[in-house]
Order: C-alpha cells, then sequence, then structure tokens
C-alpha cells in the first residue's frame, strides 16, 4: 500500500470500480427485509451545487450503506425535479430552451454528486419532465378528475404580476410569491383546482401514526387549521335597490352559545370585492377602502395581527337567534382565505372583535359569565372598560333569552337547533389551485369541447406531450403561452369528434413530486403506474430525508394524493413517508444561508479537490447535530482530513496478532457507532470513531481483526479510503458488501474505573481503580498519588464523599 494517501487517485479509481461492477443496484424483491431509503430529490437549477446541499444526500447514503451491511435489500434512489418556474425562468434569462437548460442542470448536477461516492442506483433515476414519466403524473390527474376532486374554477387567486401566473396560498411568504418577492393580486382567472380539503381530516388524524419530527406535524396541523363550530345563515338588508331577505351570508362560528351577542357582521375585502362583482352599488369611499385593504392584505403574513382598520358598508344582517339589525362591516382582521371570508363579531366574548368594537364604537353585549370580576349588573361601558380575555371563556349563558342560566356547553346544540344553524367543522386549509399559466409544466389532460363540455384525453393518449416551441415566455393575460399555439390546441373532441381545443394551462411544479417515489420502485413500467408486488414489497418509504421547507407544501401535497391513490386502490399503504428527519442548513462563513447573491457560496468540486470526498463527508457529519443549521468553515475542515489522514497511517501499525489493551472502548464503539447511525447521531459516530482512534495509535501492533472491524464502522460515511485499506488487506470483495461488526457484550463493561480525586471541592488529580476494590482501599490509593498528597499530608481529613465508579472527594 502506498504511504502517502492520494484522495483524488483513490476516489476516482473506487468510483469507476463501483459503477463498473454496479456493486449499488438494487435487488428486486426476495426474501431479506427491505428498507426503503429517500432523499427529496433536488430542482436542478443552473448554479450547480454548493457544500450545503449534500448535507442530507451525506446521511441517507451513509444509512442506506448501514442498512445495506446489516442485511436488508436497500433501495435508494435518485432523480430530478425539474418542471416549473425556476427551470423557465433560467431558459427565458440564458435564452435557451427549458429542455436544454434542464439537460445541462441535471448533467452538472450529477457529475457533481458522483464524485462524493454517493450509492445511488442510477439504473433507476427519474426526470419529471420526461413524457415517459409524466404520462403517469396526467394518468393520476384524469383519476381524480373522473372522481370529482378536480374542478374548474373562477374565483379570485393569488396573482403574480412578476411570475405572471396563478399562486396556491402555499406558494406565498408573507403575502409576496415566494420565487420572486412581487407583491401578489387577487384576480379572478379561470383554473383548475384539487379539492384537497376533502381530504384534511384523514390528513390529521394519520399524523399521529408517523414518526415525525414533532414539529413538521405540528406545521401541518396549523396549516390544515380544523375549527368545529356550526354554520348559521344571516339574512341581509336594506341593499340598496335589493328587496331585504333576497341575499344572506353563511356564517361559520366556534361559539354558538355567543350568538345573542353578535353586535356586527364583520367580512373580508376580498368578499366586499365579490359583492361589487355581483351588483352592489357601494361608494367610492368604500371602493377605495376595499382596495386599499387587499393590498395591505397581500403583503402581510397570515400570522401578523394588523391595526384594526374598518368602514361600516350601510347593510345590515338579521340575527337569526333574535332577528335584530346589526351592521355589517368591512374589516382588515377578517381574512379572505380563511372560512368564506364572513364573521359573526361578539365584541364581549372574541378580543379582536372586541378592539374593533371598542375603536368604531359598537356595542359590546356579555352573553357569557365566565369568571373574573364581571357583575350581572353593570353596563355595557362598564363592561367595555373592565373587559379581559378571561371573559371570552365558557360559562353561564346571560341576555341569552330562554338560554339564559344554561352551562354554554350544553347550550351549543340548543341554540343551533333553535336559530336554524348546521354544526359543520371548517378548515383553514383551502383547495390546491392547480393551473399555472406558463409553458414549462405538465400539459393538462383536458379537451373542452362547446358540445361535451370538459372530456378527459383517453388514457391509451397519454403522454399529451408538451409541443417543442420556439417562443414560451408568459403572456401574462391569464393564458398560458400554449394557448397561441393552434396546431396543438385545436383537436377533434374525443366524445363526439366535433371541434374542440385542448387544456392550455399546466401543472404546477409540485405535481410531479407528488409521486415521484412510487416511480423509483419500478421505472420502466409503460404499462401501470408501478407493479402491485413491487409497490408492496418497497411501500412505504421507511425513512425520508430533506428539509424543514417543504412541512406545509410537497408533503402535504404528497399525503393528499397517496391518499387518493389509496382511496382507487393504486397503493397498498395509507401514507408514502413512515419516517422523516430534517437535516439543519449549512450556512456560508458569514452565517446567512448560502446564496450567489451574498456571494458566499463555497463550491464542493473545490473542497473534494483540495481536500478529498472522504473529508468532506466526515466534516459535514461532524459539523453538529444532523438537524442543527451551521456555518461552514474551510479552516475546521482541515482537521477532518487530518482524521482521515490518521485512519490511513494506522494500517501501518497491523499485524496479525496480538490483543488491544481497551477491549472495553472497542466493544462499546462497535454499539454507540451502530445505535447512532440508526438514530441519525453523526457527529457522535464521527467522535467516537475518533476516541477510539485515539486508543489504537497508542498500540504498537493492532490485530488485524480489531484494524477491519474499524474501517468497517467507519465505512458508510468515508467509503473511498476504507474500500482502499479494506482491498489492502487481501480482500477481493467489496467493504460495502460485507456484514456490519458485532459487539461482545460481556466486555462492554470495563473490569476497571478511572474516579476523579477531589480535595475541598476541586480536581487534583485520577486514579484508575478496580472495581471490586472497596471504599477503604480505594481512598488508599487516592491519598497515595502525588498530586493528592500536596493537599492532604499533615492534615486533618473531615469528610469523604465516595460516588462508585466516579469520584473520591476529601473535605480537609
Amino acid at each position: 500500500m502506498a504511504q502517502e494517501y492520494n484522495h483524488l487517485s483513490i476516489e476516482k479509481k473506487w468510483r469507476e470500480k463501483w459503477a463498473k461492477e454496479k456493486i449499488y443496484k438494487t435487488t428486486e424483491l426476495g426474501d431479506k427485509p427491505k428498507a426503503y431509503i429517500l432523499d427529496m430529490f433536488p430542482y436542478p437549477s443552473g448554479v450547480g451545487l454548493h457544500v450545503g446541499h449534500p448535507k442530507g444526500y451525506i446521511a441517507t447514503d451513509i444509512y442506506s450503506r448501514f442498512k445495506h451491511m446489516n442485511g436488508f435489500n436497500v433501495l435508494h434512489p435518485m432523480g430530478w425535479d425539474a418542471f416549473g418556474l425556476p427551470a423557465e425562468e433560467y431558459a427565458i434569462k440564458n435564452k435557451i430552451h427549458p429542455r436544454v437548460a434542464v439537460e445541462q442542470n441535471i448533467k452538472r448536477y450529477k457529475e457533481q454528486l458522483e464524485i462524493l461516492g454517493f450509492n445511488y442506483d442510477w439504473e433507476r433515476e427519474i426526470d419529471t419532465t420526461d413524457p415517459k414519466y409524466y404520462k403517469w403524473t396526467q394518468w393520476i390527474f384524469l383519476q381524480m378528475f373522473k372522481d370529482g376532486l378536480a374542478f374548474e374554477s373562477h374565483e379570485p387567486i393569488n396573482w403574480c404580476p412578476s411570475c405572471k401566473t396563478g399562486l396556491a396560498n402555499e406558494d406565498l411568504e408573507g403575502g409576496k410569491c415566494e420565487r420572486c418577492g412581487s407583491i401578489v393580486e387577487k384576480r379572478p382567472i379561470r383554473q383548475w383546482v384539487l379539492k384537497i380539503t376533502d381530504y384534511a381530516e384523514d390528513l390529521l388524524a394519520d399524523l399521529k401514526d408517523l414518526a415525525w419530527p414533532e414539529s413538521i406535524k405540528e406545521s401541518q396541523r396549523n396549516w390544515i387549521g380544523k375549527s368545529e363550530g356550526a354554520e348559521f345563515d344571516f339574512e341581509l338588508v336594506d341593499i340598496p335597490g335589493q328587496p331585504d331577505g333576497k341575499h344572506k351570508v353563511k356564517v361559520f362560528t366556534t361559539r354558538p352559545d355567543t350568538l345573542f351577542g353578535a353586535t356586527f357582521v364583520a367580512i373580508s375585502a376580498a368578499r366586499a370585492k365579490l359583492w361589487l362583482d355581483i351588483g352592489w352599488k357601494a361608494s367610492e369611499e368604500i371602493k377605495k377602502f376595499i382596495e386599499k385593504t387587499l393590498a395591505k392584505e397581500a403583503v402581510r403574513a397570515l400570522n401578523e395581527v394588523p391595526e384594526k382598520e374598518g368602514m361600516f358598508t350601510g347593510i345590515y344582517a338579521k340575527n337569526p337567534a333574535n332577528r335584530e339589525k346589526i351592521p355589517v362591516w368591512i374589516a382588515n382582521y377578517v381574512l379572505s382565505d380563511y372560512g368564506s371570508g364572513v364573521i359573526m363579531a361578539v365584541p364581549a366574548h372574541d378580543e379582536r372583535d372586541f378592539e374593533f368594537a371598542k375603536k368604531f364604537s359598537i356595542e359590546i353585549r356579555p352573553v357569557v359569565l365566565s369568571g373574573g370580576s364581571v357583575q350581572i349588573g353593570w353596563t355595557m361601558e362598564k363592561y367595555a372598560e373592565e373587559w379581559n380575555d378571561h371573559y371570552a371563556k365558557n360559562g353561564k349563558l346571560w341576555n341569552s333569552g330562554e338560554f339564559t342560566g344554561m352551562e354554554s356547553e350544553e347550550a351549543k346544540k340548543e341554540i343551533i337547533k333553535f336559530a336554524k344553524g348546521k354544526e359543520k367543522i371548517q378548515y383553514k386549509l383551502k383547495d390546491w389551485v392547480f393551473s399555472r399559466q406558463r409553458y414549462w409544466g405538465e400539459p393538462i389532460p383536458l379537451i373542452h369541447c362547446k358540445k361535451c363540455g370538459v372530456v378527459p384525453v383517453p388514457e391509451k393518449d397519454l403522454p399529451v406531450e408538451l409541443p417543442d416551441v420556439k417562443y414560451y415566455e408568459p403572456t401574462g393575460t391569464g393564458e398560458s403561452p400554449l394557448a397561441n399555439i393552434s396546431e396543438w390546441v385545436n383537436v377533434k373532441c374525443p366524445k363526439c369528434g366535433g371541434e374542440a381545443k385542448r387544456e392550455t394551462n399546466t401543472m404546477p411544479q409540485w405535481a410531479g413530486s407528488c409521486w415521484y417515489y412510487l416511480r423509483y420502485m419500478d421505472p420502466k413500467n409503460d404499462k401501470a403506474l408501478v407493479d402491485p408486488k413491487k409497490e408492496k414489497h418497497w411501500a412505504p418509504v421507511d425513512m425520508y430525508v430533506g428539509g424543514t421547507e417543504h412541512a406545509t407544501r410537497h408533503l402535504i401535497y404528497a399525503r393528499f394524493w397517496h391518499k387518493f391513490l389509496y382511496k382507487i386502490g393504486a397503493v397498498s399503504t395509507k401514507e408514502p413517508f413512515i419516517a422523516l428527519r430534517n437535516q439543519g442548513l449549512i450556512m456560508g462563513t458569514d452565517g446567512r444561508k448560502m446564496s450567489k447573491r451574498f456571494g458566499n457560496v463555497v463550491n464542493p468540486d473545490d473542497i473534494v479537490a483540495q481536500f478529498g470526498a472522504d473529508t468532506m463527508r466526515v466534516y459535514e457529519m461532524f459539523m453538529g447535530p444532523f438537524e442543527a443549521s451551521i456555518s461552514w468553515s474551510t479552516d475546521n475542515l482541515v482537521g477532518s482530513r487530518r482524521f482521515v489522514e490518521r485512519v490511513w497511517n494506522l494500517a501501518q501499525k497491523v499485524s496479525k496478532e496480538g490483543t488491544v489493551s481497551d477491549e472495553t472502548l472497542f466493544n462499546r464503539t462497535v454499539k454507540q457507532v451502530t445505535e447512532d447511525i440508526e438514530n441519525f447521531r453523526f457527529n457522535t459516530v464521527i467522535s467516537d470513531m475518533m476516541i477510539l482512534l485515539n486508543s489504537l495509535e497508542k498500540e504498537e501492533k493492532i490485530p488485524q481483526a480489531i484494524f477491519e472491524t474499524f474501517i468497517t464502522l467507519l465505512s458508510p460515511v468515508a467509503p473511498h479510503i476504507t474500500e482502499e485499506l479494506w482491498q489492502a488487506l487481501g480482500y477481493q470483495t467489496s467493504i460495502h458488501l460485507q456484514p456490519w461488526p458485532t459487539f461482545d457484550v460481556a466486555k462492554l463493561v470495563s473490569e476497571t474505573a478511572t474516579i476523579a480525586v477531589q480535595v475541598n471541592g476541586k480536581i487534583r488529580g485520577e486514579c484508575t481503580v478496580s472495581n471490586t476494590a472497596t471504599e477503604d482501599e480505594i481512598k488508599t490509593q487516592a491519598l497515595s498519588l502525588e498530586s493528592v498528597k500536596k493537599w492532604t499530608e499533615g492534615k486533618e481529613i473531615k469528610k469523604t464523599i465516595f460516588i462508585k465508579g466516579k469520584l473520591i472527594s476529601f473535605v480537609v
């Protein structure tokens, strides 16, 4: 074996040999237990990877190698999520076709991933922009359409004026387009929508069965936002030019027991604008207020609490409990995207309603006595003055007609019945706006016929391929650029044979990632979504790894699609991903997220060339806990390189004979590394190996069996150097195909212990003692230490504190 460790030649040699011998090819089916380990596949951008991107990939590579060595049949694939706005905008900027841009970017990403020595089975590689792949994305959409889950809508949606397309709520950050940062508008546009709300309850209920971080599950619960309550009809009166009672609004409330306390109805600006569109003759002042409020709401984060603003519409509503006329106000704290955009306001029992009512001098009428110092004889003014959030809670009803004196929980059902309401569950989650008015996306496989309406493309005609065009820039008119391609748009209706047109909106970039994990199970199948036998063998994904940024988009969308596929019998499990791990960011040296804009990007190619792939892998896992965000430091990388070189040099001490002096440490390390990899504690895997390395370096000779175990433990983390060392020992079969080391339980406990020796609370030395030694024997041994004698000789020992195996302390 060469004396000098040359990472460039060693790593290149083994990457080529592994690829040639296909040692990572997935075994199809078989009797072994399976382990499906999956990365959230990357969106291949033009700038390539930076050193932060591979952190999760390194982790899954370690974990999948570990599982394979433990006797599992492993599926660990990789592919590309390449449709959508980023690829299209990159292509527009660089004046090339998106297809060409995607092919170039994938090639670049794949080169960068391959130099890190990942064990992906590249024969299962997928690309969401491949017609053979998106044929099945379209097939799933067609099943949803036939099931009634996909519907056409003209409701106002989030419109990005820069990206020139509609967006789902999940695509916004603080009311702005998360892609370009532009303020979105509410614009009525024809679009296709998926009824994800039909699965809201299942999406919530089944979270309990998932081994996911609690923070991610809580994010999903909050985004879905389940509320239980009741819905009431409020008749509208005093609308100019309209007869009283002709129009109604449906109002949802979680507190039907407070219905008698509703003193106004509050509507969102979006709801008010909709009223304008159907004939409400509002004043110019009201119209200006609506537009101003909508503009402010567009840039407001969902959890931001705005300063209360409002305007009386001049319209009244009749409270269904007491038929009282109460004013209808436009209020900026009523969200357009939650419920119907209409609430009954009960200022005495809701803090936001209370603040609004105080500001605009609207009556505050308490109807629940809920503790505190509130007195029945108080005036409304006194109640408003003394109000605190304790009064919003349950209690006995007051000022509530025949229900006065009843407990609020008991009264809820009675009041619902009395006021002709109905019990209802409402979700914050909105149906998924699924159309994009752009070119680079999966065509929606529908046809519009004047005679037959909307007709699905026959399954035998899938895929509906994206036409190759010269100009693909967005139009900004609400129509996709595809609408201008007459030879593609104009078709015969598959139902009646008459003149018809294709749907010209495309799917959002999230479509392909909703089911890609299934395609890896059976990537070449052109007859079915996935072979049932293969799906039953591999499903569900056992370990899914990716960033927390997908908590409320990709993960909800993919779970929704999976549950639909489960309903129609296309998959055998209710959930796609059983266990989930989120990696923390690797930030720039300046503490900011790595970005070309900040000039703090570190290229992995440069790191691998200078230090080696194994060093980079060791460093990224050793930086800190896997889920923690930590800043990059090339200076600190030197320590990881030194560790790798020390492992290389340790081989010089290997002997056919002998033993190690600390067998307990050796066996503990095997046990600890095994447990730490299983639990994604990769930083402690490295630290455990460093401690064992320190111990082995003190030996004159190292038994070959011990060294073999050492490099086998390290092989998932540093695959190239360990393969080289393994082959140098005379083995022909790859180290990555060896069984995982085991430990001797009997040797986990040492026969001796090193304990600290204190004098007057300060450590003055340590001594190694037998586990069978008595306290008196240990006391004698401790007092004989020269470092302890200095502080105890000639002095009276007033007290001795002894903690077995850890400490002996003298008070003098």
